[in-house]
Formats: structure tokens, C-alpha cells, sequence
């Protein structure tokens, strides 16, 4: 049996783990500051006035309010000189500010008004009339719609060159919530490996690592959960009708939790039982994959050819072309912070060179359908003097989890 599976009950399992959360230190109000100032310099430089951040990770990586986007217009305007101001419903007020870190006036609107009309007064009587207006990428479509019906005076552009100029650029604090989160999540990986038997499904495991990541300190448990057993784990998010865990069963787990809106992101896979050759060749290929996409991970080189790198790997193997299977049909690698994907990506088409302070997952899944899957999931950073791994790839197919 590979060494850390199958070794303990699901109780036994829950009580081996505490929270890893007691002295985790948040984002500062300095931080959030230092944020706004850096947008308001990028938009200095490329001409834009002002940009709107709707509600969600961008309105909250700015601002520090947390705010969940809706039907209802909710946001900041962040102008390029000068002092941020929200757009949000009156009946919303004092709880918004409640849960700002940045404060600032609210221009509010009632139930029977346009929130767009009130946003074209708010930029005017900020004293921005003509030029660029970024808008916050993840913003909805009616919401741009709404604004643009209501003051055509202005040029709306994609504001992805601020939120992603500033957001894939991690500092200290933010690295090591991410840090913290991926921890936590590894944790939980072996708590999962331990509890494993002949029959159980992939729902008893999802909840297994539900509780457990409540149990490390992850308020709200798994961001996320993919398990996989046998042939199923050829499918990289999975299939419609999982099936439970057989001996020797190939198996691929995949989850994550959120620390203080920092995601974590880790897949692990291994063997219910005994590898055998053809599962240890492919475990061992992807493997290979992986580290070639994390040594070519050098400031200065693109995203796209860390991609290039791990794609190299499984294509000399017999495997692909390309993104064709047999072999790796998804990008090497994402960004991650308080979006488990964000900007930038590791795949052959982004041409954004690789900067100090960057995140990435580096996971090349090598899929043979009819067969089964590997995917070895850690995610690195970037230093000045290369990548480095927020967790440690698998130690080998035996011992996944270096317990021996």
C-alpha cells in the first residue's frame, strides 16, 4: 500500500489536525494605501482618468471592503489624483462603511433611481468631464452598459492594465497568507490519503476535506474539491458520475481553501494499493514536467515558455501535440491571490515576462483517457533570483507525501 494511505478512520484523521490560523497577521491599512497609490500612478502614465472597481476581489484588494457583486451597483471610483469615492444602494450605507478600510464618500442611490446616472454625476463633480474611464474587468456587462448610456462623453477602457498591474505583483503580507493557505491545504491532502478504503465515493472524501480544512483554521472549509478515482482521473475537472475507489486505484485529488480571501490550490495523485508500471511511468513523466516548468521559471522569461518547457517534456514522450490528447491539453500553470485564477497565466500565448513578487500554480496534467491521469499541483514565486516553491512537489508515487 503507498505509504500514508489508508491508514486511519476519518475521527482519528479529524483529530490529528489544529488550527494553523492562531497567528496569522492581516493585510495593514498601509498596504491598502500603498495599493491606491501605485493605481493612481499606473493611470498617471497611461492617460486614464479614474477607474471603477465593481464589488468583488478587486473593489476588496483596493479598498479592503468586502462586498459581494450583485444585481445592485456596488464600487469604488479611484480617480487618478484624489480621494477615492463609492457608488452603492442608500439602504446599504452604513453597513458598507462599516466594512471599509479605506474610507470615503458614498454616493448612494434609492431603489427607484439609476445608479448609473448617479455615477456620471460623482466623476463629473470630481471634476472628470472628458478622457479614459478604466472599467474593473470582472464589472458585468449591464453595469458597463448602464454607464456608458448615461455619460457617452466618456471613453471606457478594459482597466485590466491597473487591477493586474498592481494584483499579480504580491507583497511580503500577501505571500505569506498564501503561504499559510497552501499549508493548510497540504494538511488536509494527508489527512484525505489516510482515510481512504475499498468503496468509498468521492462525495464521503469531499466532505472528509470539507470538515478537515474547518478543522486547520479555513472559516468556510474547501473553496473548492475535485476527487477522482481510476479512469475518471484522465478528466481534469472531473466527470458527471464519479465512480467510487477500487484497489490499486489511480487516485487525484485537487482542493483548496481560502485564508483572508488568499486562495490555496494543491492536487495531489497517487495509488489505493500497488502501482504498476504504467502508473508509475506516467506519475514519474509528469513529475518531470513539472520541474522542468518550475527551472524554467527565470525573471525575464515569458510566461509562455515555462508552458513551453513542461509541454516539451510530455510531447518527447510520445504524447500530444500540443494541447491534444493523450497528453497535457490545459495551460501549464495560473496566476493566484485572492482569485484562484488571475493574471498572469503560464501558457503559450501570454508573453508577459516573469517579475519578482508573481505567484503561479505549476501543474502540467498528463491525461490519457481509457487509462487514467496525473496531475502534480504546487504552486511557486517569483524572486529575484528565480522561482520558488510555496509547497514541495510530491516526494514519489510510494511515499507522495514524504511520510516515510
Amino acid at each position: 500500500m503507498t505509504i500514508g494511505v489508508g491508514t486511519q478512520t476519518q475521527e482519528q484523521a479529524l483529530a490529528s489536525l489544529s488550527d494553523m490560523t492562531e497567528d496569522v497577521v492581516s493585510i495593514a491599512l498601509v498596504e491598502f494605501e500603498q495599493r491606491i497609490a501605485k493605481a493612481q500612478q499606473l493611470m498617471q502614465q497611461q492617460g486614464i482618468e479614474a477607474i471603477y472597481v465593481n464589488a468583488g476581489t478587486n473593489l476588496y484588494y483596493f479598498t479592503g471592503t468586502k462586498w459581494y457583486a450583485s444585481e445592485r451597483m456596488v464600487g469604488a471610483i479611484i480617480p487618478a489624483t484624489g480621494d477615492v469615492e463609492y457608488i452603492a444602494p442608500a439602504f446599504e450605507l452604513d453597513t458598507l462603511e462599516g466594512f471599509m478600510a479605506i474610507k470615503g464618500k458614498v454616493n448612494t442611490w434609492h431603489e427607484d433611481e439609476s445608479p448609473y446616472a448617479l455615477f456620471a454625476n460623482t466623476v463629473s463633480q470630481m471634476g472628470i468631464s472628458s478622457g479614459k474611464i478604466g472599467i474593473d474587468e470582472s464589472t458585468a456587462f449591464f453595469i458597463f452598459d448602464g454607464m456608458r448610456l448615461a455619460n457617452s462623453e466618456l471613453e471606457y477602457v478594459n482597466a485590466k492594465s491597473i487591477t493586474a498591474g498592481c494584483r499579480m505583483i504580491k507583497s511580503a503580507s500577501e505571500l505569506a497568507l498564501l503561504q499559510r493557505a497552501k499549508d493548510m491545504t497540504l494538511a488536509v491532502h494527508i489527512a484525505a490519503a489516510s482515510i481512504l478504503r475499498e468503496g468509498i465515493t468521492t462525495a464521503e472524501v469531499e466532505q472528509f476535506i470539507h470538515e478537515a480544512h474547518k478543522k486547520v483554521g479555513a472559516s468556510a472549509g474547501s473553496y473548492f474539491c475535485i476527487v477522482l478515482f481510476g479512469e475518471d482521473t484522465a478528466y481534469p475537472h472531473g466527470v458527471k458520475s464519479p465512480k467510487s475507489l477500487d484497489v490499486n486505484d489511480t487516485v487525484l485529488i485537487d482542493t483548496g481553501c481560502q485564508l483572508q480571501g488568499y486562495n490555496s490550490d494543491i492536487t495531489r495523485t497517487y495509488v489505493f494499493g500497488e502501482p504498476n508500471e504504467r502508473q508509475r511511468e506516467l506519475w514519474q513523466l509528469e513529475q518531470q514536467a513539472q520541474l522542468a516548468a518550475f527551472e524554467a521559471a527565470q525573471i525575464g522569461k515569458t510566461c509562455a515558455s515555462v508552458d513551453k518547457a513542461a509541454r516539451e517534456v510530455i510531447v518527447n514522450a510520445g504524447f500530444g501535440p500540443g494541447y491534444d490528447v493523450p497528453g497535457l491539453p490545459h495551460r501549464t500553470g495560473h496566476g493566484v491571490g485572492l482569485d484562484i485564477h488571475e493574471w498572469p497565466y503560464l501558457v503559450l500565448n501570454d508573453h508577459t515576462e516573469l517579475t519578482a513578487g508573481m505567484c503561479f500554480s505549476n501543474e502540467p496534467m498528463l491525461c490519457v483517457p481509457g487509462e487514467f491521469g496525473v496531475r502534480h499541483e504546487d504552486h511557486f514565486y517569483m524572486t529575484e533570483k528565480g522561482a520558488v516553491w510555496f509547497t514541495e512537489p510530491a516526494k514519489s508515487i510510494d511515499d507522495p507525501f514524504g511520510l516515510a
